[in-house]
């Protein structure tokens, strides 16, 4: 798990997503191109909630958030997500 310099507001999570499959279940290798977005990351920074909404997931828990959940951003050269909590769908 990082450790970021970023503190998400209200109810947003900052999410490190996993790194997208290099192959197939048979060995296949899968283009730059062709690779799906990955689901699911790690939290690596939480808000302090609503006031009516405490946040569930905390820094490190693995979570899994829809497809085109969250805005992308660059920080210390590595790419995370910041999404809104009720995004992520469960914690695996």
């Amino acid at each position: 798990m990082a450790d970021v310099n970023i503190k998400p507001l209200a109810d947003r999570v900052l999410v490190e997503p996993s790194p997208a499959e290099e192959t197939t279940a048979g060995g296949i290798i899968i283009p730059d191109t062709a690779k799906e977005k990955p689901q699911r990351g790690t939290v690596v920074a939480v808000g302090n909630g609503k006031a009516d909404e405490p946040m569930t997931v905390k820094a490190g828990d693995l979570v899994l958030y829809g497809k085109y959940s969250g805005t992308e951003i660059a920080l210390e050269g590595k790419d995370y997500l910041i999404m809104r909590e009720s995004d992520i769908l469960a914690i695996i």
